[in-house]
């Protein structure tokens, strides 16, 4: 099968040479988004808290134009600048996926494009 560029306008362009996400057998892989704003192409204003609201709208953009949803994903990383911050984007994160958990890896990292605080990428089945 081959693979099939998801892009939307609804979440930010990529800022590297890399996809939004592709799709490829039954499986759609998301690439990390931060919590850039798709109308400006900034950084979202706020705290860790405000950025992972963000991350996870563009998460959702994303799966939207794949026909997927929250629901959908079984696999995240968060990466985290610091991780202080963990609770606050725990309880932002949590509230997109109730009772349909992904399996999930955290990990703390040196540094994220843009100077933000949070990224989050993803895999889900993809829906036929």
């Amino acid at each position: 099968m081959a693979h099939e560029i998801v892009l939307t306008p609804r979440a930010p362009a990529p800022i590297g040479p890399y996809s939004q996400a592709i799709r490829s057998d039954g499986l759609l892989f998301c690439s990390g988004q931060i919590a850039l704003v798709p109308a400006t192409g900034t950084l979202a204003d706020g705290d860790a808290a405000a950025q992972a609201e963000q991350v996870m709208q563009n998460l959702g953009a994303v799966l939207s134009q794949a026909g997927c949803n929250y629901g959908d994903v079984v696999k995240t990383t968060i990466f985290l600048v610091d991780m202080n911050d963990f609770a606050a984007v725990n309880e932002v994160y949590g509230r997109y996926f109730g009772e349909a958990k992904p399996a999930r890896s955290t990990v703390a990292v040196a540094g994220l494009p843009r100077n933000a605080r949070v990224e989050i990428e993803a895999i889900a089945t993809r829906k036929t």
